[in-house]
């Protein structure tokens, strides 16, 4: 994997393990979603490199092995700032970036960020 893989648009996303949130229609799709099983959002910043070395790592273990019963969301922090205030308020827990935050049954289980963020610690 070569250093353009660590930049993500539309068109790569498309051919990832990832839905994308763009809206908060698309968030409260995703919240009403967790209800049936468990959700985890990923927050990345595409300026940030830390965010992107976390991302490429988490992708390459959700490769090799996803867990089952997970929908797997991204979330650009750049283009969707907003949408990222909004899960920070609704579900209280302090913005950070790269960031997973897992849903179940409309509340948020498990966070992790930075170098914390690790398939294997999933819930």
């Amino acid at each position: 994997m070569g250093i353009f893989d660590l930049f993500k648009n539309k068109e790569e996303l498309r051919n990832s393990p990832w839905l994308t949130i763009e809206s908060s229609e698309d968030l409260d799709k995703v919240v009403e979603e967790s209800k049936h099983s468990k959700v985890a959002i990923f927050k990345h910043s595409t300026s940030c490199f830390i965010s992107k070395m976390v991302l490429r790592n988490f992708e390459a273990d959700l490769n090799k092995h996803a867990p089952e019963g997970y929908k797997f969301y991204y979330l650009d922090l750049l283009r969707f700032r907003p949408i990222s205030n909004q899960i920070a308020e609704q579900f209280m827990i302090r913005h950070e970036s790269p960031q997973i935050i897992v849903l179940e049954n409309g509340a948020a289980i498990y966070k992790a960020s930075h170098e914390n963020i690790n398939l294997e610690l999933l819930p």
